[in-house]
């Protein structure tokens, strides 16, 4: 049986979990994910796990934070001044935005704090610094 390699195009199903055993995404309801192993379209603790599986096998693996979604850093989190915000928009803890960088980029934030002086956003991925746990299960190589 052919065994998952750098190159492969592969279809895969996963429910990924937090050490609390909180479920964070799944696959399961619906269509498996497909990537190419080696290209880095996903995660490398993921794609690292892929290689080597047959098709129709099933594994559960950790991945740490710096092959997840790496550490999380305090000099993404700013705290801005509430005269900054967009006079329509009223932000809530927990709300995501989309902020334009001066270059054009566009960044993901998160709201985790509102006084009436300031907002305070983290720019860091909602996983950051976390061990996340996958089952995954090797549906096919393409």
């Amino acid at each position: 049986m052919t065994k998952a390699k750098n190159g492969d195009r592969v279809k895969v199903h996963y429910t990924g979990k937090l050490d609390d055993g909180r479920v964070f995404d799944s696959s399961v309801k619906r269509e498996p994910i497909e990537f190419i192993i080696g290209k880095g379209q996903v995660i490398p603790g993921f794609e690292k796990a892929v290689e080597g599986m047959n098709p129709g096998e099933s594994k559960t693996t950790k991945v740490p934070p710096e092959k997840a979604y790496g550490p999380r850093r305090e000099e993404m989190i700013v705290e801005v001044e509430r005269e900054k915000i967009p006079a329509q928009l009223d932000p809530k803890v927990g709300q995501r935005l989309q902020l334009q960088q001066p270059d054009g980029r566009v960044i993901r934030v998160t709201v985790t704090d509102v006084s009436e002086s300031s907002v305070t956003l983290d720019a860091n991925h909602p996983l950051a610094g976390k061990e996340l746990t996958f089952d995954i299960q090797l549906v096919e190589i393409v």
